[in-house]
């Protein structure tokens, strides 16, 4: 697991300051067979556009959504499984500082808290407890050895701080945003549509496809929120080599 997470930080901070020319392609393969959760053993993953939107795929070779972590009844040490997309867009693009760390979309699942206060995932007619429901973020990840060696946390903001913040961040005291955009299961596939005002941004991006759990500290104090294992990368290296294409 640090393994994993060690070349997640080192192959990811490389990748932001590639250059142009790496990809062959638009859809992102990936090796089948080794990821022990075939919900997260991801087959491929992609970004493409359509006028202003932007559509996030990954297909897996088990169900996409079906492997749930337990709860641990309390937000403190509660577990996050997610689908994640980090890509080289600079998180400005979302309403965060420019330049403040690695940008990636995610489809995650926390059944022990809600973090999208302003949505009614579940139709139960109330905004909270849909924590249990498949959703999406987008989260600016960093490294922090204190989540162990090479490894990667949400970003915190520090007591005091005012940052740049989306304005659906759903205040929790990391860099989060809770934009509330539906992800749709069908089949082995998983897809969600974000629309962009500067979709020209998005075209000229490179993305990987990462499968992954969290951990919220059990103490809930910073680092809050901290990557504990990488089931499975699409490009084997987190090199992030897939071209957005139309």
């Amino acid at each position: 697991m640090i393994t994993r997470n060690r070349r997640l930080y080192h192959a990811t901070a490389a990748c932001v300051a590639l250059a142009a020319g790496v990809a062959s392609g638009h859809e992102l393969p990936g090796a089948t067979g080794n990821a022990e959760r075939t919900a997260f053993d991801i087959v491929a993953a992609n970004i493409t556009t359509e006028g202003r939107n932007a559509v996030f795929t990954m297909s897996v070779a088990g169900t996409p959504g079906e492997d749930m972590p337990d709860p641990v009844g309390a937000l403190g040490g509660a577990p996050v499984f997610s689908y994640v997309w980090p890509t080289t867009l600079d998180p400005a693009e979302v309403g965060f500082e420019a330049g403040a760390g690695i940008l990636a979309f995610a489809v995650t699942i926390h059944p022990d808290f809600d973090d999208t206060p302003l949505f009614d995932e579940t139709g139960s007619g109330t905004t909270d407890g849909d924590g249990g429901a498949w959703h999406s973020h987008w989260v600016v990840l960093g490294p922090d050895e204190a989540c162990g060696p090479g490894a990667l946390k949400v970003i915190d903001i520090p007591e005091g701080a005012s940052p740049a913040l989306p304005l659906t961040w759903p205040g929790l005291p990391i860099l989060i945003d809770s934009p509330g955009w539906s992800p749709v299961f069908a089949g082995p596939t998983l897809s969600v549509t974000v629309p962009f005002a500067d979709i020209g941004a998005v075209d000229a991006a490179r993305f990987d496809g990462v499968t992954a759990a969290l951990r919220v500290n059990a103490n809930v104090h910073a680092p809050l929120l901290c990557v504990t294992d990488v089931f499975d990368v699409a490009s084997g290296d987190l090199s992030l080599p897939g071209k957005v294409g139309e």
